[in-house]
């Protein structure tokens, strides 16, 4: 086994700790499964992590940042604010399309800390990571484009992120992939509302 930097042997374990918990969900995936997984020892998952909350707090965090990174670069500044922000939300939904089993894993992660005693804070954590990002993406578009918002900036990153919770679980649920270009279209009407250009 090659040696690797701490900070990517992390990388790698996370990664193979969202594979095998979207394949065995969450309370059956052990330590030792990931670390098969990752195919490393299970002694090299225990100096990466020092418990199964900061793996979970690592995975939350990278499936987050796995679409984030899509979305902050398809926001680049457009003709108009309605396709830069439609352009956004293809961003994500393609992620959510071609990726359901991480988005599918987000909610089972947040009702397994919910009723893990202890790991309450995790899902927590993840709703704010939610709306931090949301945050981030409204900072990254207002700058970029000067926009003024119509409503309180913390209000709007938690509006999205529950919007954005509601419609994934909702299209994870009932599927019907015809439906979302219009969804979108309404999602982005909506949200260019609250927002007036200079």
């Amino acid at each position: 086994m090659a040696r690797l930097p701490s900070a990517e042997r992390r990388r790698q374990l996370t990664e193979a700790a969202i594979r095998a918990m979207a394949r065995d969900g969450v309370p059956r995936t052990t330590t030792r499964s990931i670390a098969a997984e990752a195919g490393v020892s299970l002694s090299v998952f225990h100096y990466c992590f020092d418990s199964k909350q900061e793996l979970i707090e690592s995975v939350i965090t990278t499936i987050t940042g796995h679409y984030v990174t899509l979305v902050k670069e398809a926001l680049r500044p457009r003709s108009t604010l309605e396709e830069t922000v439609r352009a956004g939300f293809q961003a994500y939904w393609d992620h959510v399309r071609a990726h359901p089993d991480e988005h599918m894993l987000t909610y089972e992660l947040a009702q397994y800390a919910l009723r893990q005693p202890g790991f309450e804070h995790l899902a927590r954590r993840q709703y704010e990571l939610y709306a931090e990002t949301y945050a981030d993406l409204i900072d990254q578009l207002g700058r970029t484009m000067g926009l003024r918002l119509r409503v309180p900036a913390p209000a709007l990153a938690r509006y999205l992120a529950a919007m954005t919770d509601g419609l994934t679980l909702n299209y994870l649920v009932l599927g019907d992939e015809g439906a979302w270009n219009d969804i979108l279209d309404t999602v982005t009407s909506h949200i260019t509302g609250l927002v007036s250009e200079p």
